[in-house]
Parts: structure tokens; C-alpha cells; sequence
């Protein structure tokens, strides 16, 4: 079926009064800043029927210009109802601009009927969705989409079989891959999974029931993450989640619970052109990488900004530049005005005073560099000449390394001060030399190692971190890795530790970071191969490092700052004992 035109449909009079958007968007619509200049105003048609895929009623908003003419439509799918902060991030920002916008509430949320269940039904009611557009007197054929995180999910469901209506997708710290937003490494993201359970069954219900559950959850997140077992610890705080219990209790991607979860293929010859922004300390910034990966691979028109921001904060602070980039590109694809467009695919903030970056690709292509951890603590970029052994360290789950910042989807992400994490007996630390030029990183980062365990299982968590010439110890990504039935003869493990763009200053020094573990983000490796959600027994775990260990870097510019004596805090000692 095509749309409908207005030769044969009588055009309605949207200039005729009709509902003001909510007054709490007007209001927080009021509070912003630095954003381009009204062009329209906005009225509001609230809770319209869509039937879902198998007629179960979808409601939905539709927000529109109080001006005469042919506007095209954005599609918003959310989980997390239709009020704040969707209502005027999207609803009455963009109808302003001139865009019709269908805010909808996915299945069993927000008063949509049917059953909620995290993925398994996006694909058949964005495309039920479209045919009811197809069907609206105001619907002129050209449609694009928008929207964060699980509002990202639904943009690449409908982006498997994408209608021919679909002209352009703009995904805001979004994913395409649910067990890779509940597992990382082998390892549970215990704080995520609990962050999402409470955004997903209580944000669609409202300001204050939302609310109260965070802070429920906040108030028991010790208790909670603490607990033998792990399983269904979280209920006294947000009550029984099925799906919640199925992905934390499914860690293997190739279980058949996960089939069908992933829509990473919508990528792979995708011809609609499609925007993607993340933020370095966003717990999704990965899956932003790979779906940029996918689309150049296809020859899709892409573009990708990547700024300094959290999974939060992105729609916070860095909401002016968000906005901008997502007007820019929807003009371009649906209203065939490219004015906005930046002119590289690729725009980059790079941390440590580097600024914005405009790049063709992502990652660029960079000389790879390897520095090397000593038995002195030190990092440097000399080989080593025989092979010894660097360091260990013992890692109790009873007393579990605890987290700090980092990429997540919580208001705990982002960039800390590391000092007081590094003093600890069970995080060693590997520092390089003053560095006597500016060292950029863009790209992917790595650290190789060559580890052995008392247990057979630990975790490996290593971490990147700027000293600045106060001796501050700051995060600037990491990662983790689980290892299954490792001897005690040294394996050799890759722990990805994301991507980066962060310029190192002069008199700054390169810190490698490495521990068992970070807790509450990833739940307690046990020390006995029992699931991390059932076990109830703990066993301490030694963790030896060897040399042949690596970290591998992305340079930009200088890469061969001059080898010079600087101790790491406690790996000599540790060698030593």
C-alpha cells in the first residue's frame, strides 16, 4: 500500500486548534539552551489507537506543526512511556523544526496492550506501525526514525526489513545486541542489568514510580549484589522481572533464549542512511562501533559522532550537539536540505584537552604501539629479553575489587580519579615515563596478556589511565575478560578494552591498570566455575601476570617517548615476594 496524497484525500486543517503539548514539556522545553531557534508551533494529539501486530492497542502521541504544508513524519518507539523526557526531546523539539512525530509506547508499556517482552516483538510492530501511518491523511511517504538506547533497539528491528518509506535512522546511544548489553567478556554487567530492569518496569509508569524504584534500588544495591546466591536478589527492590531472571541467568550467547535477540544483520546491506552517536563513557558505545562498522562494510551512507559523554549525559550536557547532529542529518535525507551536514563521516571528541576531531573513517588507521609491564612496575616500550615473572595478586570475591566509573548506563559512569582504587593490595598498576611530547590515542585498545591462576577461573580487568603531573590516576577506558579453566602454566588472554580518542600531555604518563574484578559492574567471579548467579561458595583467587604481557595502543603523532625509571605502585614489591 503507498501513502496517501492529498489529491485524493482532503487535507485537514492542522492550524485549527488542537491539544498544547503537555505543560511539563513546555516546561522543560523552556529550560534549554543554545538550541536552534523555534520555527513552528506545536500542538498535541495524545493517545491515538495503533494496532500492534496482532492487534493488541499501541498508544501513541502525535506532535505536529500548527502550519500549513507537507511535513515529513519521525517514528519514536519507546518502552519507557511517552511523557518525560521523550515528550519534549522529540515530540515538541522536533515538531518545531517541522516534523510530524508518532511518539508510541511498545507493547504491555505506557498503556499499550500486550505483554512487554525486552525484544522479541519490535520487528512486527514498527512494520504494523508503518501501515498504520501509511493510512494517516498527513503521512506523506517519507518517514525516519529516532530515539536512544532501546529507542535504537526498535529503529534496527524495523531496519531488518526496512519499509520503503524509511529515509534515513538516527540512533542516539542505541544497541542492537541484548546479551551484549547483559554480558561482557563471559562476565554478568551486574549494574546494568539491575539499571535496566528498573528503566524498563517502572520509567513507562511515570516520574514518581520510577523514581521510588531507583531509589529502592539504590538503597539495596549492597544487599543485593552481595548476595549467595545472586538469583533473585533484586525482587525486594523491583519486584518479579521474567525477563529480567532470563538474561541474567542465560550468560551463553548461543543459547536458544537468546535467538532472535541480536538484529546486528539489519546492517549488513542496509541502504538507509543512518546516523549513529555515542558517548566514550556510554556502556553501548561498542555496539555503536560495530553497527558503524556493519554500515560502512555495506557502502550505507553513515555518519558517527562520538563525544564526551555517558549514556546519560549525552542527552543532558551534550544534548545541544546531539540535537544538532540528528537535525542536521534528518533534513538532509527528509526534507533534501544537506546545509547542516558536516563534511567528514566522522567526528570524534578527543579527551585530555585534544578537542573535536573531523575524521573520514572510524577507527582511523594508526600505528599500532606495545608497551610493555616490568617487574618494577614500570610500562616501556623495550621487549622483554627472558621471560619471568611480573607480579600477582590475590582477588577475594568476599572482598571484591570495587568499581569506579567507567562505561555504563548509570550517572556512576564517566572519568574518576583512580588513587584510592590503586592503592588497593589487589589492583596492580604498570606506569610509563613523563612523556616529553603530546601522545594521541584513536582506536581500539588492548591489553595481551599471559596470566595463571590457583582456581582455573578469574576474571582479568584491565584499564587505561592517564597520571597527570599531580600524580592523578584518571580512567580513560577499559575492559574485561573471564577465563574458563586456565591453569596454572601462564595462558595467554586478550582483555578489548574499547576505543578511545585521548591525547596524553606532555609531562602525563601511560598507566595500565589491571585487577580481578569490578564490583557491582560485573558480578563476582566465583573462584569455582559455578554460574556467577547461583554460586554460594567462594574461593580466593591468586592471579600471577608474566612477562610477554602487552598493551597495545592506537598512537596518533609521538610514539616514542624517551624509556626513563617510573614506578608503578606496587608490581617490584610483588615480584619480589
Amino acid at each position: 500500500m503507498t501513502a496517501h496524497t492529498h489529491d485524493v484525500v482532503p487535507k485537514p486543517d492542522w492550524t485549527a486548534p488542537t491539544g498544547k503539548p503537555p505543560l511539563s514539556s513546555r516546561m522543560m522545553r523552556a529550560t534549554w539552551r543554545n538550541l536552534p531557534a523555534k520555527q513552528h508551533e506545536v500542538r498535541w494529539e495524545p493517545g491515538l489507537v495503533v494496532p500492534a501486530a496482532d492487534g493488541s492497542p499501541l498508544l501513541t502521541d502525535h506532535y505536529f506543526p500548527r502550519t500549513e504544508g507537507d511535513f515529513p513524519t519521525l517514528l519514536v518507539r519507546s518502552p519507557y512511556g511517552r511523557g518525560l523526557p521523550w515528550s519534549p526531546l522529540y515530540g515538541v523539539l522536533f515538531a518545531e523544526q517541522g516534523f510530524h512525530v508518532v511518539l508510541q509506547s511498545c507493547r504491555g508499556t505506557g498503556g499499550s496492550g500486550g505483554e512487554f517482552d525486552l525484544w522479541r516483538n519490535e520487528a512486527a510492530d514498527g512494520q504494523a506501525t508503518v501501515s498504520w501511518l501509511r493510512e494517516q491523511p498527513w503521512f506523506t511517504g517519507t518517514l525516519g526514525t529516532i530515539g536512544p538506547s532501546y529507542l535504537g533497539y526498535v529503529q534496527w528491528a524495523l531496519a531488518l526489513n526496512p519499509p520503503p518509506e524509511l529515509k534515513a535512522m538516527a540512533i542516539q546511544v542505541g544497541l542492537h545486541d541484548p546479551h551484549a548489553l547483559f554480558y561482557e567478556g563471559g562476565a554478568l554487567r551486574l549494574e546494568n542489568a539491575l539499571a535496566v530492569g528498573a528503566g524498563m518496569t517502572y520509567q513507562h509508569q511515570g516520574v514518581a514510580p520510577f523514581v521510588r524504584a531507583t531509589l529502592r534500588l539504590h538503597r539495596r544495591l549492597r544487599e543485593i549484589t552481595t548476595a549467595r546466591p545472586l538469583r533473585g536478589a533484586y525482587v525486594p527492590a523491583l519486584g518479579e522481572v521474567p525477563w529480567l531472571d532470563g538474561a541474567m541467568t542465560h550468560p551463553d550467547a548461543d543459547d536458544p533464549h537468546w535467538h532472535g535477540a541480536s538484529v546486528a544483520e539489519a546492517a549488513e546491506g542496509l541502504s538507509v542512511p543512518t546516523s549513529l552517536i555515542t558517548g566514550w563513557h556510554d556502556g553501548l558505545a561498542d555496539q555503536s562501533f560495530q553497527q558503524f562498522a556493519r554500515l560502512r562494510a555495506a557502502g550505507c551512507e553513515s555518519a558517527l559522532l562520538v563525544g564526551p559523554w555517558t549514556h546519560t549525559s549525552a542527552l543532558q550536557q551534550g544534548w545541544p550537539e546531539v540535537f544538532a547532529e540528528c537535525l542536521a542529518w534528518l533534513r538532509a535525507h527528509l526534507c533534501d536540505d544537506p546545509a547542516g551536514l558536516r563534511p567528514t563521516p566522522v567526528r570524534v571528541h578527543v579527551g585530555g584537552e585534544g578537542g573535536w576531531r573531523d575524521l573520514d573513517d572510524w577507527p582511523p588507521a594508526p600505528l599500532t604501539t606495545a608497551w610493555f609491564p616490568a617487574a618494577d612496575g614500570t610500562l616501556t616500550q623495550r621487549a622483554p629479553v627472558e621471560s619471568t615473572r611480573l607480579t600477582s595478586f590475590r582477588y577475594d570475591p568476599a572482598d571484591p575489587t570495587p568499581s569506579l566509573g567507567g562505561p555504563l548506563l548509570s550517572r556512576a559512569a564517566g572519568p574518576r580519579d583512580n588513587s584510592a582504587l590503586e592503592a588497593r593490595e589487589d589492583v596492580v598498576t604498570f606506569t610509563g615515563p613523563p612523556l616529553t611530547e603530546p601522545v594521541d590515542i584513536l582506536g581500539p585498545v588492548a591489553a595481551r596478556l599471559r596470566i595463571s591462576t590457583n582456581t582455573g577461573y578469574a576474571d582479568v580487568f584491565a584499564r587505561l589511565c592517564d597520571v597527570d603531573t599531580q600524580s592523578r590516576s584518571t580512567n580513560v577506558c577499559d575492559g574485561l575478560t573471564r577465563l574458563e579453566a586456565a591453569g596454572q602454566a601462564p595462558a595467554e588472554v586478550t582483555v578489548p578494552m574499547s576505543s578511545t580518542a585521548h591525547r596524553f600531555a606532555v609531562g602525563h604518563r601511560i598507566r595500565l591498570q589491571i585487577s580481578g574484578g569490578a564490583h557491582p559492574r560485573y558480578a563476582r567471579n566465583p573462584g569455582t566455575g559455578e554460574p556467577a548467579t547461583d554460586a554460594t561458595t567462594y574461593l580466593p583467587i591468586q592471579i600471577t601476570l608474566h612477562t610477554g604481557s602487552a598493551l597495545t595502543l592506537p598512537v596518533h603523532g609521538s610514539s616514542t617517548p624517551p624509556d626513563s625509571p617510573a614506578s608503578g605502585r606496587r608490581a617490584g614489591a610483588a615480584a619480589g615476594e
